[in-house]
């Protein structure tokens, strides 16, 4: 699989001036070393999707705000290879759409590498979550009980019980995923796909 890297840098770097953080108090707020944090935002060093969920809680932004264009659209229409995505340990996170005015729904494709997931803490956040499986057999387990996703299956729940993924098997699997956040938060995601 070919690694999709933007550099997000540039946006991360912006967020944390307009809120007057120095790189050594954006560190201690999201526990990454100064080094790791300068160096994502000068794009020498793609962040992991864990990273990622690291830096928008302790800037209090959604994830997807280091993806998006400043000037939002009525209508955003995505080609593939247009897709903004970022990857680590086997897990490649790409945005099906960001920049629509009052967006709610935050769509992205998930594709797991083999022995690969997001199991090491069960995770919780505000709003609700869809997943639908495209490709591959992923255990999902959300409030204790796991749901094997095969092509064509999906779960919808409430966020805020404790979920988890992974795919067990040898061949990669990929998920349609959507998050929608409670109005008003800026805590959604944040904490998901953890690594």
């Amino acid at each position: 699989m070919e690694e999709i890297a933007p550099n997000v840098g540039p946006h991360i770097r912006a967020i944390r001036e307009q809120r007057g953080l120095s790189l050594r108090a954006l560190a201690e707020r999201c526990h990454l070393s100064i080094n790791a944090i300068s160096l994502i935002e000068r794009g020498e060093n793609s962040p992991t999707v864990s990273s990622l969920h690291l830096l928008a809680t302790a800037l209090n932004v959604k994830i997807t705000d280091f993806f998006e264009n400043p000037h939002e659209q009525a209508v955003v229409y995505v080609k593939p290879e247009q897709r903004l995505a970022t990857q680590s340990n086997g897990l490649l996170m790409e945005s099906l759409g960001l920049g629509l005015r009052n967006q709610q729904l935050e769509p992205f494709m998930i594709t797991i590498a083999p022995d690969t997931g997001a199991d090491s803490e069960a995770i919780t956040h505000p709003g609700q979550e869809f997943v639908h499986c495209l490709e591959g057999i992923v255990q999902y387990q959300v409030n204790k009980q796991t749901y094997q996703l095969e092509p064509g299956d999906s779960l919808l729940f409430d966020a805020t019980q404790p979920h988890s993924f992974r795919n067990e098997r040898d061949f990669p699997a990929r998920l349609l995923l959507i998050f929608q956040a409670m109005e008003g938060t800026h805590l959604a995601r944040q904490r998901h796909l953890e690594l």
